[in-house]
Parts: structure tokens; C-alpha cells; sequence
């Protein structure tokens, strides 16, 4: 083939020598606008994963580039004049002028044409004359551009302003250096890429930024190369602690926000995108050179293993593209994290660190132990007193976060872990039958601290389904008393009734039957904070009346004080999910003009309305919670800084806890699914207003392992943690996961029935002990707390 590659990166030159390496009949022509030394940015890291790549694709690449290494294990967090140190992280980071030298020396010596400082031809005729076109013309890519259109690219500038520069101190590991100045949070994420100096990136949240007095000197127009001699004084003075009379190395550098890039194509006929002009990846979880790397590894792979060019690229987009989304949820959980620092800034050291090391969910409680078992055990023995003093535990028994009891009122938990609230659409003119004693009893049975009923509706109108239970006659109340009973005489665990009123989305079908689907038959009017349809689909609502409201809320009362009778622990106000209560809070349904629609404070009227009638008859030693759509996924609805208010609201009224979820407002949503994607939102709550009235808060929503239950509640995340599939998966979650943790002790009671069952079977021979030589060679070893420690004298 003729391969025309624009943009002379490592993303470019390492594409461009595997090709000509796989075929040196290829033709590949490189133009770089740039000086071959012309290099911005000082170290790169790797992963071992990529660098097994490397090595196992061009050997002579990856043997001058292990020459260069700096390699260390530790990661030290500094913070409030502490040093918390994790080992067993395995890094490996390089000069990045050396890499390009590598880079190009190989593709000399491989015949790739090279032709630096000169601007690539128009891509329309490159496309025209060589039968491919790498576009690896970086985060500002002109050929992305061109092509926008087929592309689609998205750019997201995040809130936090950085600068990469660089030190001649050497560092020993990889170094968070978290500062609190008169002007609020900034930090620094450094480490070492030779013995002559390391990588020194300062980075703070715009807000943070302006009051320190950097936009007065951004202000000024910089020529390419120019430095902002200015702000690295500034910063120089204000890190001179961290420095120790060392330097500050520039190199083109001045303040920039971080852009997220995403593309929903990244062909273009023979165009093909690679590294920063695809996707972005924020700093604090790897480098964007690792990416390009990896990218350029497996474009050449599909090339090389494909007949033609059309199946090649596209082998290489379906191979590369969940690789990149997985990268780029966790560098977005990273950002998000250090953009909201200061939310966090009120943690105890040990919890702040181990919050830091989780912030990606990529690295968990389960991840770090096997990596430093001393550094998870001492975060665990903090968390134990903590709580005691917290007041949610008496216990000082060192157990796993999900294992610690949690006290509320009158109310104590024995562990964190809830079932959450599950539509079953099973009942009998709302009357839960044998199937609701079941399904609710053998969770309880399996070891959940505390199980909630589906949404109990408070009227026969303000059912979802026909099939939905209620609270409003005694039939009702007599079948629930029946599930309470064996709940609390078989189990330890604690029984919650969530109270709801379906509002525009009811009158629907069963959820087997068409979700959201509108009745045929027997369909009953239905009422909204307006008068808008949740899709078309759907019956229009009646706008409710002030009248009407004074109805509905006297049938909360009422199925509360029902609920009372009927012996639940907890009672839950559902104000999520687009149900009537949750209507009025969300400007995409509450176009009102009255005194319950528009501001936040009129949304809030009615739903708080409710809340106060409500915990007025329930018991004051027992807890209420409500729950919330912290975010609506959709343009013009409530954001999460909308949620701060609504809860803000709420605790203010004497909530005890907050179960955030988020979504299903409309049904046009756009939510951003993913492993934990909504835990985010209850982190900021529980960090702002949590902390603030001292309210609990639940995590919910695609959270699966009690690997990450522990890192949610270890890193503050979260007070407990709700799960639903899970559960319908495994009734016995809670206890299986006592099991694969060989966790015995109090916070997981096994029935006696069931006792006989508490050890993990045994599944073949591979649970047998491992064969002798793999025990001598593969034996107990030590956390690695390696540092990078050159030859060359420093201070």
C-alpha cells in the first residue's frame, strides 16, 4: 500500500514502522509540520500491558526504549503535611524526546519517508493518491475537521485549568501533591522519566485559577514555543515547599483546559483516525501516547490480518473502540474528581488517599489489598473508629466496609448493603400475595442489612400497573403485616416501604407486557405537576389541582400511618424517576406558573409538602428516606449542582437519608451507562449536603461486586449501598459475598437452616492446593514498595 500518516507523534511514527516492518514493500510517507526535536511535554508512562505489546511486536523498539526507563512501584499522596504511600503499582515512564528519537530512528532505519517541517499536502489529495490515510494529527486535527460531518465529533473542555511542566528535582514515585491556598485546592500530579528530571503537572478548577490571579497573565497572547514566564513564577513560589530549591522546566507551556474528544466514526472512505485526533483521555490516569500507541499497534494487526483495507479498518474500530470508551469512562470519573477536589478536602488523610487511588473505579478495595494489604488495613482500621464516632456503630471488630452496622434513629442496620426497590407488578388489586413473601423473604434471608418493597402506591389511581401494590386499604395493609412478620422472626435484616404515586406514567401495561406501554383496557385517568405526556405514546395527563393535591397528600398519611401499623422499619418518599412527586421537581415536566412550577423552591413546594405530612405520623425513632433523580439526562432538566438544592431541601425538612439515583424524567433520556455511573452523584451529595446536615446517602446503579461496595464506603462515597439486579440474580448476595471474602464475623448472620452452606463449595481440581514448584516459585511475597532511585546525585 501507499500510506500517507499526518502527524509525526509517536502515535504516527510507531503505526508507520510496524507497517514497514510487516511488509517493507509498503510505501509510508510521514509529514510532521514540526522540527524532529521539536518535542512539547517532558516524560510518558506506560503500562506493563502496553509495553508487553510493544515488546512483543517490534522487539528493537521496545529494547532501546527499556534502556530509558524509570520504573518504580509506589505512589505517595501528600496531603495536609501527611504522606501516604501505596505500593505494588508497577510504572515505567521515558523521556518523550527520547521516545520520538527511538521512534525515528526506526523508521529511518526501516525507509519510512520522514519530512519534517513540512505541512501535509490537502487531505482530499492524499485521499486521492494513497490508498490509505492516517489522520494522527492530534487534538486539534485539521483532518478531523475536513471530515466532520462523517466523523461527528464531540469536544467537551473540562472545567480545571493545567499546565505541563517540568523539574530537574527527580522524583522517587509517582507524587500527588495536594495543596490548600488562600484560593482554594490545586495540586500537583508528578513523576520521573530519567535521571535528569521528572514530569511536574500543575492542575486546578478554574474558580481556583481566577482567584489566585492567573487570568491576568493567560490574558496575554503567546507565540507558538512561548512559555507564560509569569504563571510558572507564580506556581514556582507556591509549590517552593515541593521543589526544595529545585527548577521549574518549561516547554511551550502555558494554562490549557482539558478537552475530552470523542467521535461517533473514526473513518472517513480511506481516512482513518488514531490518538488524540480520535480520543482524549485526561493525564490523571495514564498518557494519551500510551493510547496512540496501542491504537497504532492494532491498526496495523487488522491491516496486516485482513484482505482488504475496507475489512482491516474496520476490524480495527470494532477492536479498539470499547477498549478506548472503557479508558475514557475512567479518565472521566478521574477528572470529575479532581475538578470537584475540594468537596473532599474534609476527609481524614488516610480516607482522602484512598479515595484518590479509587477516584477512576478502575482500581478497587480488592485491587489495592492484593497490591498493599498494610495500606487497605490501615484505611480499614480508620473506618472502624470512625463510625464509632460517627455514631453508626458501636462495634470495633475490623471487618470489611459492607459489614459495619449503620444506625439511624432508632434504626440499626446490620450491615450496609440494601436490596434495592424492585417493580414486580405481581400483586392483586394492589394486594402483595405469596410471590411478594418470597421474593422479599429470600432476600431478607440472604443477608442484605435492609430490604425495600417495591414503589407501594398510596391510591388505586396512582398505581404504575394493574399489577402494582398498595397502602390504601386493610386487605393491603394485613398481607404486608403477614411479609413484615417473617422478615423480622427469620432474618436479621430490616424491612423498607418505599410510598409512591405513579402520576403521568401510570395507567401502563405490566413491564413483560410493554414497558410504559399505555392500557387498552381498564386504563384509569392519570395526573402531572402539567399536562405534558411522558412520550407519545402515552395518555396526556391532567394538570393536578390544588384541590387534588390536598387529596393525594392526605393518602400518603394515610398509607404511612398503614405502613406504621403494619410494622415497617424505615419508610421511603419516592421523588425519582419521573413518578408524581418527582414531576413537580423537574422543569421538564413542571411547566406550572403557579406557586408550584418554576423556581426550584416553588418545584420543591408540593413534594415537601408531603414529606412534612408524612413524617409528622411516622415514628419519630424511625428513619425516612427519599429518593431522587439527581440528574435528568436531558437538555433542560435538573443537573446535579439542581440536585444540591432539592436535597439541600430536604434535609433541611429532617430527611435521614438520600437514596440518589437519577433519570427516567423522560423518555428521550441519554444516560451515561456504565460500571457504578451514578455512585458520582451520591459522592457529591454525601461530600456537600451529607456532610453538611449529617445525612446519609445511598449509592446506587450498576454496582455488582462487594469489591466495589467496599471501595464506595471506604472512599466516602457512599453511607450504604443499594443493588437490584444483583439480587434477582443471587438472593443471597450479601451472604456469598461474606463467603468469598472468608468473612465470619458480626455484620452477616446465616440462618441457622442455611449454616451448613456458609463455606464455598469446592468446584473441581483447580480448588485443590497448586502443584509444589508453582507454590516455591509463585509464594507469600511482600508488597513491592520499589522507588526510582538513578545514579545520579540530587537532593
Amino acid at each position: 500500500m501507499r500510506i500517507a500518516v499526518v502527524g509525526g507523534g509517536p502515535g504516527g511514527l510507531y503505526f508507520s514502522a510496524l507497517m514497514k516492518q510487516l511488509d517493507p514493500n509498503h510505501e509510508v510517507t510521514v509529514w510532521e509540520r514540526n522540527a524532529p526535536d521539536d518535542t512539547f511535554g517532558f516524560g510518558v508512562v506506560f503500562s506493563d500491558e502496553t509495553l508487553g505489546g510493544i515488546e512483543h511486536a517490534d522487539e528493537a523498539v521496545y529494547e532501546q526504549m527499556a534502556t530509558q526507563f524509570a520504573r518504580w512501584d509506589d505512589i505517595d499522596v501528600h496531603y495536609r503535611g501527611t504522606t501516604l504511600t501505596s505500593g505494588g503499582q508497577g510504572f515505567a515512564a521515558m523521556s518523550r524526546k527520547e521516545l520520538l528519537r527511538i521512534l525515528q530512528e526506526r523508521c529511518r532505519d526501516l525507509e519510512v519517508d520522514l519530512r519534517f517541517r513540512t505541512f501535509a499536502p490537502p487531505v482530499e489529495d492524499l485521499s486521492r493518491d494513497y490508498d490509505l490515510v492516517l489522520a494522527s494529527d492530534g487534538i486539534n486535527s485539521a483532518i478531523r475537521s475536513t471530515y466532520a460531518e462523517t466523523f461527528k465529533p464531540t469536544l467537551d473542555p473540562r472545567k480545571s485549568k493545567f499546565m505541563w511542566l517540568g523539574t530537574d528535582k527527580v522524583f522517587e514515585a509517582f507524587k500527588f501533591y495536594v495543596k490548600e491556598t488562600p484560593h482554594g485546592v490545586m495540586q500537583i500530579h508528578g513523576y520521573p522519566f530519567s535521571d535528569q528530571g521528572s514530569t511536574f503537572i500543575v492542575e486546578m478548577h478554574e474558580d481556583v485559577w481566577r482567584k489566585a490571579g492567573f487570568d491576568a497573565f493567560a490574558a496575554a497572547e503567546f507565540r507558538p514555543g512561548e512559555n507564560d514566564e509569569k504563571s510558572i513564577a507564580m506556581i514556582t513560589e507556591i509549590f517552593a515547599d515541593v521543589l526544595g530549591g529545585h527548577s521549574v522546566l518549561a516547554n511551550n507551556s502555558k494554562w490549557i483546559n482539558f478537552t475530552t474528544v470523542r467521535n461517533e466514526h473514526w473513518r472517513h472512505e480511506n481516512v482513518i483516525l488514531l490518538g488524540d485526533a480520535a480520543h482524549t483521555a485526561h493525564f490523571s490516569i495514564g498518557s494519551g501516547t500510551k493510547l496512540a500507541m496501542e491504537d497504532s499497534l492494532a491498526l496495523a494487526a487488522c491491516l496486516h490480518e485482513h484482505d482488504s483495507l475496507e475489512a482491516g479498518l474496520e476490524a480495527y474500530e470494532i477492536e479498539r473502540r470499547p477498549v478506548v470508551l472503557s479508558v475514557q469512562r475512567a479518565a472521566q470519573a478521574s477528572l470529575e474528581w479532581f475538578e470537584n477536589i475540594d468537596q473532599y478536602t474534609g476527609q481524614n488523610e488516610q480516607q482522602f488517599a484512598f479515595n484518590l487511588m479509587t477516584r477512576s473505579r478502575r482500581i478497587t478495595y480488592d485491587n489495592l489489598r492484593l497490591r498493599d494489604p498494610a495500606f487497605v488495613e490501615a484505611i480499614d482500621d480508620w473506618y472502624a473508629a470512625n463510625e464509632i464516632e460517627a455514631g453508626h456503630t458501636d462495634e470495633t471488630t475490623s471487618r470489611p466496609p459492607m459489614f459495619h452496622p449503620y444506625r439511624m434513629r432508632g434504626l440499626e442496620l446490620e450491615n450496609r448493603i440494601l436490596v434495592s426497590a424492585m417493580d414486580m407488578y405481581s400483586a392483586v388489586d394492589g394486594v402483595p400475595g405469596d410471590f411478594h413473601l418470597v421474593h422479599l423473604g429470600s432476600k431478607a434471608l440472604g443477608g442484605a442489612g435492609l430490604v425495600m418493597t417495591e414503589m407501594v402506591c398510596v391510591s388505586p389511581e396512582g398505581r404504575i400497573t394493574p399489577g402494582c401494590t398498595g397502602l390504601y386499604n386493610a386487605e393491603q395493609e394485613e398481607s404486608w403485616r403477614r411479609i413484615v412478620n417473617f422478615v423480622h422472626e427469620q432474618s436479621n435484616a430490616k424491612l423498607g416501604v418505599q410510598l409512591g404515586h405513579s402520576g403521568r406514567k401510570g395507567s401502563t401495561k405490566l413491564m413483560w407486557e410493554g414497558i410504559d406501554q399505555p392500557l387498552e383496557d381498564g386504563n384509569w385517568d392519570v395526573v402531572s405537576a402539567s399536562a405534558l405526556p411522558y412520550s407519545p405514546a402515552n395518555q396526556v395527563p391532567r394538570e393536578i389541582t390544588t384541590a387534588e393535591m390536598d387529596v393525594v397528600r392526605a393518602q400518603f398519611v394515610e398509607a404511612a400511618r398503614s405502613a406504621d401499623r403494619a410494622g415497617f422499619d424505615l419508610l421511603e418518599l419516592h421523588c425519582a424517576h419521573g413518578y408524581l412527586l418527582s414531576s413537580f421537581l423537574s422543569p421538564l415536566s413542571n411547566t406550572r406558573t403557579d406557586e408550584y412550577g418554576g423556581s426550584i423552591e416553588n418545584r420543591l413546594r408540593f413534594p415537601l409538602s408531603v414529606f412534612d405530612a408524612v413524617r409528622e405520623v411516622w415514628p419519630t425513632e424511625k428513619p425516612i428516606s427519599v429518593r431522587i433523580s439527581a440528574v435528568d439526562w436531558a437538555e433542560g432538566g435538573n443537573t446535579v449542582d439542581d440536585s444540591l438544592r432539592i436535597v439541600d431541601a430536604f434535609a433541611e425538612h429532617g430527611v435521614d437519608v438520600l437514596n440518589v439515583s437519577s433519570g427516567q424524567i423522560v423518555k428521550d433520556e441519554a444516560p451515561a451507562f456504565g460500571r457504578s455511573y451514578q455512585t458520582p452523584f451520591a459522592d457529591r451529595i454525601r461530600n456537600t449536603v451529607g456532610r453538611t446536615h449529617g445525612v446519609g446517602v445511598i449509592a446506587v446503579g450498576a454496582i455488582s461486586s462487594h469489591d466495589d461496595v467496599n471501595s464506595v464506603l471506604l472512599a466516602g462515597r457512599a453511607d450504604l449501598v443499594a443493588l437490584g439486579r444483583p439480587h434477582l440474580y443471587n438472593p443471597a448476595w450479601t451472604l456469598h459475598a461474606a463467603a468469598e471474602q472468608e468473612y465470619t464475623g458480626p455484620g452477616v448472620s446465616w440462618p441457622d437452616q442455611f449454616k451448613a452452606g456458609s463455606r464455598k463449595p469446592p468446584s473441581g481440581r483447580t480448588d485443590g492446593p497448586p502443584p509444589r514448584l508453582t507454590l516455591i516459585r509463585d509464594g507469600e511475597s511482600e508488597t513491592r514498595h520499589s522507588r526510582w532511585t538513578p545514579n545520579a546525585a540530587r537532593t
